[in-house]
Formats: structure tokens, C-alpha cells, sequence
């Protein structure tokens, strides 16, 4: 079988094809195609890494990952709305690691502009960009750029193949390719009858694949729309297969415990009690760590729990108020950035009223809902990697060099997400899998992690500190000094991924504070960076996720002490600046009946933050119920340029809102002796059914550029809940989570 019949059969889990002679399809002009990693055996052609046409249908390999936010759907939409074809006719897989999917979208997301203020050139700039993320092979999920990334080129890849399949039916029909068209996936003749793609697949494959234009919006069937989640059956059936679902004949199951003190080794292990339990098979010495490979998963996470071991201590302060009290150090020293600086923040204007405020928000974990695991097979001269995860070029090259191996003998195989939120954006869950693998040769063996292992083993989103400075006059904001001290999770990743510290300006780290469109003509934002060594990665939103906080807390703060209504004072300031966000604001006003009084055991609060090029507003409403606070609603606007599934942009809203709500209300973590207090969900709990709001979406598209929607929900649901909580009580909470402050239902 050639190579393409071995990545559809054993490389996608969620399905199988027999290819019988096929062609791939795609425009894929920045300067030169990356080569394409679908190769053709006898019978069969692959011109490029997207679309594959075959006697079974079209086949579109997606590279970006399926982990909740509806890629595959929207993807093929893309896909179908220039090919012509059904969606239910298209097959999404995964797409191997490849350097070929690389992200065109991420590499201009670094770009030290505000985003809101972009202008034309700085905007083509970011796009041509692009093209450096082929050289890094940065095939990633994240930083919710999926539909910016493959808007034009899917669309152009469908393009190509139609206008290439039509050139095939004219050569065997003797007729122009002007005078055929093109419906439900068939070419159809002057005369009426019609060829379906795949009788033409061979015959287009000889040819040098046909540029296209790409159709008019008024044009579309798709895209726009409402849509069916493609993954929706699989998902509802228990079908779909995630990576905890991977079976493989002949495997074993492992799970691992690592040393609980981050960052420090392992000084020696007893493992006879876990040696002497039926079903174990073998103790893995991992360096800093012990596994378990057995006949289960939870004979396994059993037996390693068994293991006693003497651990090395954690290279940071072991106490949370000492790690906080190295994080505001920080503030000391120069700062990182000062990516915002207009005006003048050292003279007060005259006559104005200076307030200042201090913040502190916790370290928080992912807490996905499927824990990391990984399956992984080592034949010595091969590696086969499945597992979910959202940088299959990454996983590839760490656990290649895991098992000194060259990244060429090593298959990754991504399976759907049971949660990402940028955990699964790491690796170290492969590598321990690739380890555990090596002392198992030839057998194919699934480590999974215990809830517990999840929970105090991850890259936390890093706590963090702001330290506002403000003046309002005449019932405006006239400055805003900020300044905001954290872990780096930027230069952390890049040290992961490279071997090489990381260094420079971290845009992420003020992003949701310096690129806010207020038009403050005193406007300073520095960014300071903490020197610790606690593991800290990209969490749901990022530096928005405790930025948004900081930011629109202090809005909230500076609009009471002007007396002014806490929307009117954002929209006021907001207006000039960008319509699109002022646009925003007057739509959750309008949802919600914002009138800025609220009734006895009634709070109201709103927030506003700009993120991932798109503007989002949230008011939520809270209400006392017998000295119980609950969350009664929740309206939220965003206005995403161009919403290609508005229904999918209401879930991710929604859901980006909940996931902040969750961690506002309870998320913490917290380290006595070094250690992860919290060990599993009672211990760091979520917002469930019955505490969570009625919420209502509004999809505006107004903006100049697509912006993405799986993280923006996420930032303004924390400060929009606590100016809430301060319109209900009267109390200002400037720390999180609030349960510590308020009786919050549970």
C-alpha cells in the first residue's frame, strides 16, 4: 500500500479509505509549495497536502485540530463551498505532521501593533508573514487562528480542484472548460449529462493543477450559515475517537507519577509493593519520575501510587505567599515592554482625581476534561505517536529526540481533543508515553495520567499582579498607568520548544491591557517580568485571561469614581477610538436593558476586552438569593468581521465565557512544601448546570479583518462578574477567585 493508503488507514482514527487512484488538490502560492507529505504509490496522485479526490469522494486532510471549536465543519465548508460538492460528502482527517500545514495566521498574531488599529499595509505585512511559520514548521492550534489561517487558502484549494476537474471532463470532451460547470460533485456537459469527480480523478491528476478566482460572497452556500457539526454523530454516539479511546491489538496500559515538587528530580524509589500486584508487568524508572505499564489503566495508576519515592525539592519558593512575593519583585526591576506609552502618565492633569488599585489573580490549570494520555509504539527503528494534541510537528521532533530517533521515523497520529484550552499544545505527555513505549518494545502501550497527576503536573497559567495608576476629570478617564508583573509563558515556550532561553519583548504577557481601544491621552502599560521557575504555558486566552481582569476592574473602579455609568463611561472613550468595539458595547446594552440602576438583590456589571482581533462586551447579572449569590444571565456581543458559522461563534462565545467564569468564581491553584495543593475537581471546582446563566449571543460584523472566536469569550467574563458583584453588595473585590469573598452557589 503507498503512503497515502497508510496515513488513511492507520494514521486516522476516525475512519479508513481505500484510495483507488486519486488526485490532491490546492492552491498553496507562498513563494514555493511546502512539500507535500501525502506521497503516491502505483495508481494513484497527491499534488497537494488538502484536498484528495478518489473513487470514494473527496477527502479533506485538515491540519488544525479538532478539539471542541468546530474546525472540521467550517474547514470543509471552505472546502465545499468553491469544489462544489455536499458537506455530507466530504471526509475530514487529520492531516500527518507536516511542515506543509504549517500556520499562516500565527506569525502576524506577534506583530507589535494593537490589532484594532491595523492599518492595510500592517495587515498584508502580517499575512505575507506567514510564510516563516512553513520554516518553523509551526503546525499549531491556537491563538484562535484556525479560520484566519485557512479562509482564502481552502477556499482556493476547492477552486483549484474544480477548475482542475473541469479541465480533465473538456480534454475528454473536446469542449472548453468555459463551457462546462460544476454541481453536487459531478462536472456537468453542455448536453446535460454528468461526470462524477472521482471518474475524472486520474485524469486530472496529469494535469498542472488550474488557478482559480474565487467566488463572490453572494455566491455562497455555506459559508455564513448555520451549519451541522460534522463530529456531532461521532461525539453524541461515543464513536468518535479521542485519544483515550485508541485501541491497538496486543496493548498494554501505563500510567506515571512525576516528583509533585516541580522542577526538582527523583532521589530513589521502593517499588516492590507495586511489582507484587497481579497484572503488572513492568516499573519504569523515567529519571524524574516512575510509570507502571499493566493488564489496565486503573490497575496501573493503583500500582504506581504504591511506588514510594523520595523526591528532590522544587527550584521555586515552596509557599504561595512567598511565590507571589517573588512575583511582585518584579516591579522593581525595568520592565520587559512598555508596548504602550501616549502621552505623558507622569504629570496629573489639573483638576483631576487620581485612583489607584492593586491586583492579584492565582496560577490556574487547563483542567481538561479527558486527562493527558498518549498511546505509542518503538519498533527501535520506528515510533508511531497517537494521541490528541495541537503541534504534531513539535510532538514529533521532542519525542523523535526522546527516543533518538530522526523526525522522519516518527508518525503522529492526532486523534480529537477531550479539551485543549493549550495544554495539549506541550509535550511532555508524549515524551513520557515515548518512554514508557522504549521499555516495551513492539508492544503498543497507552499512558494515561491520573486526574491527580493531570491536575498538579501542568503549565499553569501563571499567576499574576497589576498595579493600576488613574485619573478621571470631568467624567473622563485621562490616564491610565499600568503595570502588570507575571511568569513569562512566552519565553518559558520557547525555551521548551528550542532548547534556547527566550528573550525580548512578550507581547503576550500586556496583551488586554496596552492594546485596548480607549481614547486616553495619558496611556502607559509596562510589562515585568517574574523570575520564577514554576512551569507556565498558554491557558485559554492568555495574558487577556488575567489582563481583562486587571484592565476593566479599573475601568469599572474609575467610571464610579467619576460618577458616571460604568457602559457610558467605556463607550464615551470607546467611541472615536473603534467603532467596532464602541458597536459592541451598545449592543449588550440593548440585549440586557442596560439602565445602569438596579434593584435590591440585583447587580449588574459589564466588561469589555479586545482580543485575538476581536472585540467582545459582556453585561452579567447576578442576583442574592437568601444570602446566596447565583448568576441569573449573561449577555455577550462580538463582532468578528466575518462570522463563517455564526452558530459555532454563539458556542465558542458561550463556552470561552463559562471557561472564565469558572476559573473567576473558583480556580486556584495554590503550592504548600512546593506542592499543587488542588488534586482534582472538588478541589478546583467549575461552573455546572445549575449555576450557570442564561446567556444570550449576538455575532455583529462590522469589523475590517476576521477575527477568532475560540478565546475572546474568556477575558471579559471574569471582571464583568466581579463589577457585578460589586453592584450587588458593594463590595470591591480585587482579587480572585471570588468564592473566597462571597457566598456563591455551589
Amino acid at each position: 500500500m503507498a503512503s497515502i493508503g497508510k496515513i488513511v488507514r492507520r494514521t486516522f482514527l476516525i475512519g479508513s479509505a481505500a484510495i483507488v487512484g486519486g488526485v490532491a488538490f490546492g492552491a498553496y502560492y507562498v513563494t514555493r509549495p511546502a512539500a507535500n507529505p501525502l506521497k503516491p504509490g502505483e495508481g494513484e496522485a497527491a499534488l497537494n497536502p488538502f484536498v484528495l479526490i478518489d473513487q470514494n469522494g473527496v477527502t479533506l486532510f485538515a491540519p488544525r485540530a479538532e478539539m471542541g471549536q468546530g474546525v472540521k465543519t467550517t474547514w470543509a465548508a471552505l472546502i465545499a463551498e468553491e469544489l462544489d460538492v455536499e458537506l455530507d460528502q466530504i471526509t475530514v482527517l487529520h492531516g500527518p505532521a507536516a511542515a506543509a500545514y504549517y500556520n499562516t495566521a500565527m506569525i502576524g498574531e506577534g506583530l507589535p501593533n494593537k490589532g484594532y488599529d491595523i492599518s492595510n499595509f500592517q495587515h498584508n505585512l502580517a499575512e505575507a508573514l506567514g510564510v516563516i511559520g512553513k520554516v518553523l514548521s509551526l503546525q499549531v492550534t491556537g491563538g484562535s487562528t484556525s479560520m484566519k489561517d485557512g479562509f482564502v487558502r481552502m477556499r482556493e484549494a476547492g477552486a483549484s480542484a474544480r477548475e482542475t476537474l473541469k479541465q480533465a471532463a473538456a480534454e475528454r470532451l473536446g469542449v472548453d472548460r468555459s463551457q462546462l460547470t460544476t454541481e453536487a460533485g459531478h462536472v456537468i456537459a453542455p448536453d446535460g449529462s454528468k461526470i462524477p469527480y472521482p471518474e475524472l480523478a486520474m485524469d486530472a491528476a496529469k494535469l498542472d493543477p488550474v488557478e482559480a478566482h474565487l467566488r463572490d460572497p453572494g455566491e455562497w452556500r455555506y459559508l455564513g450559515k448555520n451549519l451541522p457539526r460534522l463530529d456531532m454523530v461521532g461525539k453524541s454516539t461515543g464513536t468518535a475517537e479521542f485519544g483515550i479511546d485508541v485501541r491497538l491489538p496486543g496493548m498494554k496500559f501505563a500510567s506515571v507519577r512525576m516528583n509533585p515538587k516541580l522542577g526538582g528530580s527523583m532521589k530513589s524509589f521502593d517499588d516492590s509493593a507495586a511489582k507484587s500486584m497481579p497484572g503488572v508487568e513492568k516499573v519504569v524508572d523515567l529519571g524524574d519520575g516512575v510509570a507502571v505499564v499493566a493488564s489496565n489503566t486503573w490497575l496501573a495508576i493503583q500500582a504506581v501510587e504504591a511506588i514510594e519515592v523520595e523526591w528532590e525539592d522544587a527550584p521555586y519558593p515552596p509557599e504561595t505567599d512567598a511565590i507571589f512575593a517573588k512575583i511582585a519583585e518584579a516591579f522593581d526591576e525595568s520592565p520587559n515592554s512598555t508596548m504602550r506609552d501616549d502621552g505623558d502618565v507622569g504629570v496629573m492633569p489639573e483638576g483631576a482625581t487620581e485612583i489607584t488599585a492593586e491586583y492579584t489573580v492565582p496560577y490556574l490549570a487547563h483542567a481538561t476534561m479527558e486527562p493527558m494520555n498518549a498511546t505509542a509504539l518503538f519498533s527501535g527503528r520506528k515510533l508511531e505517536f497517537w494521541g490528541g494534541n495541537q503541534a504534531p510537528t513539535f510532538m514529533q521532533m521532542k519525542i523523535a529526540a526522546a527516543a533518538n530517533l530522526d523526525s522522519e521515523q516518527v508518525e503522529v497520529h492526532t486523534t480529537y481533543l477531550g479539551g485543549g484550552f493549550g495544554r495539549r499544545g506541550e509535550f511532555d505527555f508524549g515524551v513520557i508515553a515515548t518512554k514508557v513505549a522504549m521499555a516495551m518494545p513492539n508492544v503498543p502501550v497507552q499512558t494515561t495520567w491520573s486526574r491527580e497527576e493531570d491536575m498538579r503536573h501542568d503549565f499553569y497559567r501563571p499567576g499574576a499582579m497589576a498595579r493600576m495608576r488613574g485619573a478621571v476629570k470631568d467624567g473622563k478617564a485621562v490616564l491610565i498607568d499600568g503595570r502588570v508583573a507575571s511568569q513569562s509563558c512566552t519565553h518559558q515556550a520557547v525555551e521548551r520548544i528550542t532548547g534556547f532561553a527566550g528573550g525580548g519583548p512578550d507581547k503576550v504577557l500586556v496583551e488586554g491591557l496596552f492594546n485596548q481601544p480607549y481614547a486616553v491621552p495619558n496611556y502607559r502599560i509596562s510589562g515585568h517580568i517574574a523570575d520564577l521557575q514554576i512551569p507556565v504555558g498558554f491557558w485559554r486566552s492568555v495574558g487577556n485571561s488575567h489582563n481583562g481582569f486587571f484592565h476593566e476592574t479599573f475601568m469599572d473602579e474609575m467610571a464610579h469614581t467619576a460618577g458616571r455609568d460604568p457602559l457610558e463611561f467605556r463607550l464615551e472613550l470607546m467611541k472615536s477610538e473603534h467603532a467596532p468595539s464602541a458597536g459592541c458595547l451598545e449592543a449588550v446594552r440593548e440585549m440586557s436593558g442596560w439602565t445602569g440602576q438596579t434593584p435590591d438583590g440585583v447587580g449588574r456589571g459589564v466588561a469589555f476586552t479586545y482580543s485575538f482581533g476581536t472585540p467582545v462586551a459582556q453585561v452579567i447579572e447576578v442576583l442574592d438569593e437568601d444570602g446566596t449569590i447565583r448568576i441569573n444571565k449573561a449577555w455577550i456581543a462580538c463582532d468578528m468581521g466575518l462570522a463563517l458559522d455564526p452558530e459555532t461563534v454563539k458556542a465558542q462565545m458561550f463556552g470561552g465565557m463559562i471557561y472564565g467564569l469558572s476559573a473567576a468564581c473558583y480556580g486556584a491553584i495554590t503550592f504548600a512544601d512546593g506542592e499543587v495543593e488542588q488534586f482534582n475537581f472538588p478541589d478546583y471546582d467549575a461552573i455546572r448546570m445549575h449555576t450557570s446563566p442564561q446567556v444570550e449571543v449576538r455575532v455583529l460584523e462590522t469589523n475590517r479583518h476576521m477575527g477568532g472566536a475560540g478565546e475572546p469569550g474568556t477575558p471579559p467574563s471574569m471582571p464583568a462578574l466581579g463589577n457585578a458583584l460589586f453592584d450587588l453588595t458593594g463590595k470591591r473585590v480585587r482579587t480572585l477567585p471570588f468564592a473566597d469573598h462571597f457566598d456563591l452557589l455551589v
